[in-house]
């Protein structure tokens, strides 16, 4: 089973890139992006009413590309959206932007994806994604 990519389930974060965000130069660095990303993503899941995704859907693919920098106290908004949900797994798009900043336009700073599996509690193997999860993030 395989969901349009138009479920409608997309989580946003807005945030502003802090000082711990940052290397020396005050540019942000990748664990950020992660960061951000996790965080649009658990609210979409709080959105949902998923509250115990996180600790059955690890990660088992991840691919970031950078594009811009974002800077120490920019406000940036990472976006992540549902673009499949297969029958165990579930593909996720996301992008980073840095809102305008000391004269410099909105700029998509990241972009990628990301795949998590779903775990059986008891198995700790990979298993089909409860009825009721799929109901709440808009699978028919």
């Amino acid at each position: 089973m395989t969901t349009p990519p138009n479920t409608g389930a997309v989580g946003v974060h807005r945030t502003r890139v802090e000082w711990i965000d940052t290397d020396a130069a005050g540019i942000y660095h990748n664990t950020a992006v992660v960061r951000f990303v996790e965080a649009a993503e658990a609210a979409l899941m709080r959105e949902r009413g998923l509250g115990g995704y996180f600790s059955s859907a690890p990660r088992v693919r991840y691919e970031l590309n950078f594009e811009s920098p974002l800077r120490f106290e920019q406000e940036a908004t990472a976006v992540v959206e549902v673009v499949r949900i297969g029958t165990t797994s579930m593909t996720f798009a996301f992008e980073l932007w840095g809102e305008p900043f000391a004269g410099r336009p909105r700029t998509r700073a990241a972009h990628g994806r990301f795949v998590t599996v779903h775990l059986d509690p008891h198995t700790g193997k990979s298993a089909p994604w409860p009825r009721s999860w799929l109901t709440a993030l808009g699978v028919p």
